[in-house]
């Protein structure tokens, strides 16, 4: 898409403002990811000078968030490329992550009132949804409500806001598309949890089985631990290096279960009802957005 390397020299272009050289070495060495948000950001308000500033600034919140979670996790790849805290250091990528949300937010301050409203309190939603994470992988969490408040809050609220900016940007439907941007969001962050498991390393570009290994209890092992029989057995492979023994005793758990089919299910669930949403908009792209995530290969 040519209006995405638009977006990007808007990044540039807000970073070179800043006037600060080191700031614009460390933005070259971001990995770009699929930019889902601005993708939808121009799939409901067009193309215009207003609204690539907004998916710049939406791209620059996103991309402090990650460095914040790199150092969070710990990890020294992202999307395939050494993270920032691998090519430097934790302090860089942490204060390169507060310029980047520091600008985002001073740009915000030009941009109509209730757009700004819309996206910095999802900034505020998705730093309480890092803190939820942290604290849910200190224990084997059980709770499906618990897991949904994070990924909502986490993940869920930055693409929810963005729809909804997107829509009070071209007049439109602002709570038919909020709903849109929040049931993306869940289903995408629930794939996602889901393809760590069905996935091999080598696709995944991370060890494949690495969420439960840190921590994190998502959605395929909530269906799990409600429905297998050997509960300690599998909690006492939370946060473990798993043999392959273990790794194939849990995938087997999965499969007799229905754990990874239903969990598969209800994000397609999700995925529909954010198609229900906007469906008087007849809004093809977003359709195709949402279901070539949903009916892919697992």
């Amino acid at each position: 898409m040519e209006e995405l390397s638009q977006v990007k020299d808007q990044i540039k272009e807000f970073v070179e403002d800043i006037n600060d050289p080191k700031s614009l070495e460390l933005l070259d060495l971001l990995a770009t990811g699929k930019m889902l948000r601005s993708k939808l950001i121009l799939k409901i308000a067009g193309i215009s000078q207003q609204s690539i500033e907004l998916c710049a600034v939406v791209e620059m919140i996103h991309a402090a968030s990650l460095l914040h979670d790199d150092v969070i996790d710990e990890a020294y790849t992202r999307r395939g490329k050494p993270s920032i805290n691998a090519l430097f250091d934790n302090k860089t990528s942490i204060m390169f992550g507060d310029i980047l949300y520091s600008k985002a937010f001073t740009q915000l301050t030009f941009m109509d009132k209730e757009i700004a409203y819309t996206i910095s309190n999802a900034v505020t939603l998705l730093s309480v949804g890092e803190m939820l994470d942290v604290d849910l992988t200190k224990d084997f969490n059980i709770s499906y409500d618990k897991y949904l408040d994070m990924i909502y809050k986490k993940t869920a609220s930055l693409i929810e806001a963005s729809a909804a900016s997107a829509a009070i940007l071209a007049n439109k439907d602002k709570d038919a598309f909020a709903l849109y941007g929040k049931n993306l969001g869940l289903a995408f962050q629930m794939i996602d949890d889901i393809l760590d498991i069905t996935q091999d390393s080598s696709t995944l570009g991370k060890p494949a089985l690495l969420d439960f290994v840190e921590g994190k209890v998502t959605i395929p092992y909530l269906f799990l631990y409600q429905r297998v029989e050997n509960k300690e057995y599998l909690k006492s492979l939370y946060k473990k290096e798993l043999s392959a023994k273990e790794a194939t005793w849990l995938k087997e758990q999965f499969k007799s279960t229905n754990s990874l089919e239903d969990s598969i299910k209800l994000a397609q669930d999700l995925g529909n009802i954010a198609i229900k949403s906007i469906v008087n908009y007849n809004n093809q792209d977003l359709v195709y957005i949402m279901e070539s995530m949903i009916n892919r290969e697992f």
